[in-house]
């Protein structure tokens, strides 16, 4: 049997403040409690929360103020990577409008990384496509197949930056995929999605399949809008 190592106190610790962050309970710009309260409330040493505010204020969630109580930044300004990883993997208290923005985002990158894609390695991209044969009509297969195909996508792309954006949002990418599938209008719209795909690369026609990924990320997003706005995708 395999067992699951426990969490480390510093590293709990730093997962209940991020969460106490993003769902509000510690509110950007409003200052900690103190450290003597704060190590209290948490159950652990001061030593150990200084050196957790230390990674906080690294990764832009706080402000360590010198003689003054340490403030909760804007991460949504002043973070980095790291924070968008943190996000993805709290899908539960994330806002409604940060998914609707993360679509956005993919708007505008996955018709890049599909058309490079698609005209530097095509058979690469057909062989990944053949796994329809094997897709079968759930929310989870469905979620597990497009997760593979965009970020194989991105490393046939031959930008690894994209990739390394992709991966950081994995966490979330799998519970709004799941999300999103459970309706058979949207597994309909993506295998018709796949299939148009398969087409475009089969006649190596990367500028079809940028458009064609544009039209697709797009309607994909007011399928979104219709079916989940507003709504808590951690619930179901």
């Amino acid at each position: 049997m395999m067992w699951t190592p426990p969490e480390k106190p510093s590293e709990l610790t730093e997962n209940r403040l991020v969460t106490a962050i993003i769902d509000g309970t510690f509110p950007a710009g409003t200052n900690l409690p103190g450290e003597r309260d704060l190590a209290a409330q948490l159950g652990i040493t001061r030593p150990t929360l200084r050196t957790v505010l230390q990674r906080l204020a690294r990764d832009g969630w706080v402000e360590i103020r010198q003689g003054k109580p340490t403030r909760v930044r804007n991460y949504w300004e002043e973070g980095n990577l790291a924070v968008l990883v943190a996000v993805a993997m709290h899908a539960s208290s994330v806002p409604p409008d940060f998914v609707q923005n993360l679509l956005s985002v993919r708007i505008l990158m996955s018709p890049a990384y599909g058309r490079l894609a698609v005209e530097r390695n095509p058979q690469e991209v057909i062989h990944i496509l053949q796994d329809l044969e094997n897709l079968k009509d759930s929310a989870e297969d469905y979620a597990r197949f497009d997760w593979k195909l965009h970020q194989k996508l991105t490393i046939l792309s031959g930008n690894p930056v994209f990739t390394l954006f992709i991966n950081s949002v994995q966490g979330l990418y799998e519970v709004v995929g799941g999300a999103y599938f459970c309706h058979p209008e949207t597994r309909a719209h993506s295998l018709g999605f796949y299939k148009s795909l398969m087409e475009c690369t089969s006649q190596k026609d990367g500028e079809a399949a940028q458009a064609l990924i544009e039209r697709i990320m797009r309607e994909s997003s007011e399928l979104w809008q219709k079916h989940f706005k507003n709504r808590n995708i951690a619930a179901g």
